[in-house]
């Protein structure tokens, strides 16, 4: 049996791999390696202050 096709298959998928490369690479998306990392320590939780309960705390006052 001859695997002679698989020549032609495995340029192809190498073509297809260099385009994709070059793609993100000119779509900028190696530009900011270091922002997400950075991200998740910046914390800008808040917390879910309930309606109700900011009146009802207001009223004992």
């Amino acid at each position: 049996m001859s695997y002679l096709f698989l020549v032609p298959v495995s340029l192809a998928l190498a073509i297809v791999a260099l385009l994709a490369f070059l793609w993100s690479l000119r779509s900028e998306q190696y530009e900011d390696l270091d922002g997400a990392a950075e991200r998740i320590l910046i914390n800008e939780d808040f917390p879910i202050v309930d309606a109700e309960s900011t009146a009802e705390e207001s009223d004992k006052r």
